[in-house]
Order: structure tokens, then sequence, then C-alpha cells
């Protein structure tokens, strides 16, 4: 049988393929899918995903074949990158919105004028891309041109983007002679005026030419039909078109490794009136301390021994057997108690807070970070969320909370989940064709 279209998703743990068909008619569906341990580590990632395709033979008793080929990847380390910026609360922050809504790993971040001991620190994380901001549009140039003439000096062969005051773009060009610059567009052009999709698009072409050259991954070149984007970008790609689709949504995305929030929401219109700083419309935020395999004992030191023992007495066994595929219905529910400390402290540490400060005028009330109490609908995906039958009882846990302070989504939300576990493929497709790929999302969504 031959399908139209393949898409790899290579996760860090997990290699996911899916067999998509009728892609450039009215109704594409979802041929098949498989699994298998990404093989990175074997210092060949298509191993991994060779060995998926045979399992989506095995399960339809076909031989399959495919026009094209395409893929995501999150493995081999991701990309590690550090910012620097003017002012933390400015153009620190734009440029980090950007690593992180690109699928970056964020090693560093600094603000202000650099200072040796900033190489050094630079120098040990050893990153992959560094990202240079400063300034709105014909303002300050100083501190951005002194930060540029210290970047020049770090003894790494690493890109620079540039993102920041456009009046001394060719002037920081040619400082940074011995490195490869990409300039893009200022993160922050104006006061209180984000744009950090330019970054975001660089920081993803960067991932691109990083990926194929990562241990294990040399080979994937040759399999795949188009660039290799970042998993994370991929999964805000869908989470942009399920905001086409519902408004304002939310989706959260749980692993073995991280759990990962994408926001696409304004806020609502008050909140915004009252806001500091402005949040971009497209927000991703990775929480790398919250898993549940890699990261599974982090999250039950949150939560806590005693209180997991009042409802696990077997605590100390199951927490030795701890797999991202649990062989028991104990062991799943296990796994499912995790992704309830996972889902519903994801979203509030996405996102922000109100606050009251104190001034001549008496008690003001001020909101500082993402505001998702316009949040319509909370979609759920990663492994758990999409074939748990514990999944209803997992996002609907966030009901629970009760944070007034917080700009959570309020009470009446809507849950729904990606049933054929493809937001990440489908914000692949919709690279080359996002048409078709609102069409298959269309039929994935599936509500709880």
């Amino acid at each position: 049988m031959t399908v139209d279209l393949l898409i790899a998703e290579i996760g860090s743990t997990t290699t996911v393929v899916t067999a998509f068909d009728k892609i450039n008619t009215e109704k594409p569906i979802v041929v098949g899918q498989g699994e298998h341990y990404t093989t990175v580590f074997e210092g060949d990632v298509t191993i991994g995903i060779e060995r998926a395709i045979k399992e989506i033979e095995k399960k339809l008793n076909i031989n399959l074949k495919w026009n094209k080929f395409l893929a995501s990847s999150s493995a081999a380390g991701g990309l590690k990158m550090t910012v620097h910026g003017l002012v933390y609360d400015m153009t620190v922050k734009a440029a980090k919105e950007a690593a992180l809504g690109a699928g970056a790993v964020l090693k560093y971040a600094t603000a202000g004028k650099m200072r040796k001991t900033h190489l050094e620190n630079i120098l040990a994380i050893e990153p992959k891309l560094i990202l240079l901001a400063g300034g709105v549009d014909y303002g300050e140039e100083e501190t951005v041109l002194h930060n540029a003439e210290l970047i020049n000096e770090l003894p790494i062969d690493v890109p620079v983007i540039y993102s920041g005051n456009c009046a001394v773009a060719d002037e920081v060009k040619n400082i940074l002679k011995d490195k490869k610059v990409i300039i893009t567009e200022n993160v922050y052009p104006k006061v209180d005026q984000l744009n950090v999709k330019p970054a975001r698009m660089a920081i993803q072409e960067v991932f691109s030419e990083h990926i194929i050259h990562a241990p294990g991954m040399e080979k994937i070149q040759n399999m795949t039909d188009d660039e290799i984007i970042p998993t994370p970008g991929a999964v805000m790609l869908t989470t942009e078109l399920l905001a086409e689709m519902y408004e304002d949504v939310l989706t959260v995305d749980i692993g073995g490794a991280t759990t990962d929030v994408d926001s696409v929401t304004e806020g609502d219109p008050k909140v915004q009136k009252i806001m500091l700083a402005p949040e971009p419309i497209s927000k991703r935020t990775v929480e790398g301390d919250m898993g549940l395999f890699v990261n599974a004992h982090n999250v039950l030191d949150m939560i806590g021994e005693e209180e997991i023992k009042k409802e696990f007495s077997d605590y100390e066994e199951l927490k030795k057997n701890l797999s991202p595929y649990p062989k028991t219905e104990r062991q799943e529910k296990f796994a499912a108690f995790i992704a309830k400390y996972c889902f519903t402290n994801g979203i509030r540490r996405h996102a922000g807070r109100k606050k009251h400060l104190y001034g001549p005028n008496g008690r003001q009330e001020i909101a500082s970070g993402k505001d998702l109490t316009a949040v319509k609908h909370i979609f759920g995906t990663g492994g758990i969320l999409t074939r748990s039958k514990f999944r209803k009882e997992i996002m609907e846990s966030f009901l629970e909370a009760n944070f007034p302070n917080e700009l959570l989504p309020n009470k009446k939300v809507k849950f729904a989940y990606d049933k054929n576990y493809i937001f990440a493929a489908l914000g692949v497709l919709s690279t080359v064709d996002k048409e078709t790929a609102k069409k298959i999302l269309e039929i994935d969504i599936e509500s709880i």
C-alpha cells in the first residue's frame, strides 16, 4: 500500500510514525500509527523510525510505501541556546519567548552590558546558538554594540541571531565578523510591543541545520523530504491552528521528561488594562522538572511521600518500576497520579497573576504574566493524555485548583484531547499544507 505521507515525531524517549492518505481531498485520513523507543543512543535514529514503520505494517497487514516523508524532533538534546538583551523585563523576556516558542532549550540569559564572567558561563554551557537583542528600534545602541564585541571574542563556532535595534544591525554584523550572523526583526521594536515570530522562525531554521549533525541523527536527512522542525515548535503550530478554530486555547503536552504548555490568547480586555508588561499572544513554557518518566522522581518529591502513600501503599514498588509504557493497571493509575500534578501545575506555572501595590493613591490592582482567563478550551496531548483510560480524571483534576490571584482558565473551560496522538505531526504538516492539517485536526479532536 502506498500512502501520501508519513510523519515521524522523534522524541527523547519514543519515536511515533503516523501514515496519512488522501491528503489533497476533502476527507484526508489517518491510516495508522507505529511507535518504538527512540534509538538516538544506538547511533542511528532511523532504526527506531524503521521499527515504528514495521509496527504499522504489522497492525494493518500491509507492505507500506509513501510519497513523502516529514519529521519533527526533540531528540539529541534539542538546541541549547543563550539569550542576551538590554532590560530583563523587555528585550530579554521577548528573546526568551522566541526561544521557547521555537522549541529551543534555553540555558542562560543576561540583561544589560555583559561581562567576562558571562562569557565564562556561556563557554561552560556550550550553546549551539546565541540570540542577541537589545534596544527598541532607533533607541539605545551602546549596550548591544558592547555585547556584540564580547560575543565576537567567544572561541566557539555557533550562529548568532541578532534581533535588536534595527538602527545598528549592519554595525552588529560587522562586529561579529568571525561568526555566522542571522539578522531578524527586533523582538521588541517599540515600548510595550512584542515581535517574537521572526526570531522564532530563525531559531527553527538553525534547529533544522543542527539536528541532522547531532549524534544518532546523521541519517535522518536522507529520509526526509523537507526540513526537520523541533517537536515543541510543531505543537505550538497546531495550537495556533486550534486557535483559528476555537479562539482562545491552551494545549498541555505531558511527556516523559517535560510538561510543555502552549497558549494562544490575548486574554481578558479588563485584565489587559492592568497588565504591567505585554505578553505574546502565542506563548510556550517548558517545565523541565516535571515528566512521567525521566523526571518523575522530581514530581514525586514535590508531591511528598506522605501524600502519595495515602493513595498508594505500594509506593516504593511503583516508584522502582516507572516506565513510559506501564504494564499493569496499577502502574497506569500511578502514572495518572503523577500526570495530575504535572497538568495542573504546568498550567499554573504558565499563567500570570494579579497583585496589589500600595502607593499615594491607596491600593492598586496590577497583573503580570500570561492571562489565561479568556481560555475556553484546554487540549491534551502526549502519550498519557491521548491513550490513558484516566485522561478525563487527569484533565478534570484542574477544576479542583483554587488560586484566585492566578490568571487561570475559569471552571467552565471545556476539555478535549488529541485522540490520534498527532498534534506534532499536524504542526509539521501545516508548514506544507495548512488546510489539510486543519481538516485532519477537526476529526482528531475529541471531547472528554
